[in-house]
């Protein structure tokens, strides 16, 4: 195979440079956040405190797998980033199971905000990053 034709068939996930550093970036911002508030949590409920070491676990996986340039790596971000902004919306609206009233603190807590608009740049970001790479992977006959 010729070095051209060989290039043009790896267009896709490696080739992002930039928004893969701004991927990897985000998700870590949204691992470090939950990080910093674990112990705050692990007062209020075990369960949450532990959803929130999954979280920084799962987001350390994803930014390794943005790293690597797989597909997988923006999937696991993507179900993070949402399963957290609306981990928090319920939190702060109907409330968790076992967990006391506390948990429903004004939106405006500034690390939650912060966290939202941080998980709400990656969803767009990965969105972006999965719809260009399938994109770039269709046939030409194929209609995506």
């Amino acid at each position: 195979m010729s070095r051209t034709a060989s290039r043009s068939s790896s267009v896709g996930l490696q080739d992002l440079g930039k928004l893969r550093i701004v991927g990897i970036v985000l998700i870590s911002l949204v691992g470090l956040i939950h990080l910093l508030v674990t112990p705050e949590y692990f007062e209020y409920a075990a369960y949450v405190g532990l959803l929130f070491l999954v979280n920084v676990a799962g987001s350390a996986l994803s930014a390794y797998g943005i790293y690597r340039g797989a597909r997988w790596g923006w999937i696991l971000g993507l179900v993070i980033s949402i399963g957290s902004f609306l981990g928090y919306i319920v939190s702060r609206t109907v409330g968790l199971p076992g967990a006391p009233g506390i948990l429903r603190e004004p939106f405006t807590e500034p690390p939650g905000l912060f966290s939202l608009v941080v998980e709400a740049a990656f969803v767009v970001v990965a969105a972006y990053v999965l719809t260009r790479q399938r994109r770039t992977t269709a046939s030409p006959g194929e209609v995506t």
